[in-house]
């Protein structure tokens, strides 16, 4: 039996507001908490998605390593390719580095953190 279920996950960033702004557009999430150190979104589902200000952020740079992504979300999507061009009129770059073939895309945020958009 599990002793705890995943509450959310949250992103270092220097804006958390503009970060959150990002996602909200993309996953349609809804914001649940907003102070200038750290902003929340939530779809309902018990794991939301947290944005807090980190002073002297880095973005990461992938795939290189020399500031390393630490870590990366997965979304889920029905067409490939409409996600990916609504995620980039939203403010994502596409890296040339495509690992995915048809089956995922990688991205970046406008705070450099690199997340896949996932078929089915």
């Amino acid at each position: 039996m599990p002793i705890a279920k995943l509450r959310g996950v949250t992103l270092d960033c220097a804006d958390p507001r503009a970060l959150a702004r990002f996602y909200r557009e993309l996953t349609g999430m809804q914001l649940c908490y907003d102070s200038d150190e750290f902003v929340a979104l939530t779809d309902g589902s018990g794991c939301d998605l947290g944005f807090q200000r980190a002073d002297g952020y880095r973005a990461p740079r992938w795939p290189g390593q020399d500031v390393p992504q630490q870590l990366h979300l997965d979304l889920r999507v029905e067409d490939l390719d409409a996600a990916e061009e609504s995620a980039l009129g939203f403010g994502a770059v596409r890296p040339d580095h495509q690992p995915g073939g048809d089956q995922w895309r990688v991205l970046v945020d406008p705070a450099g953190h690199p997340f896949c958009l996932v078929l089915g």
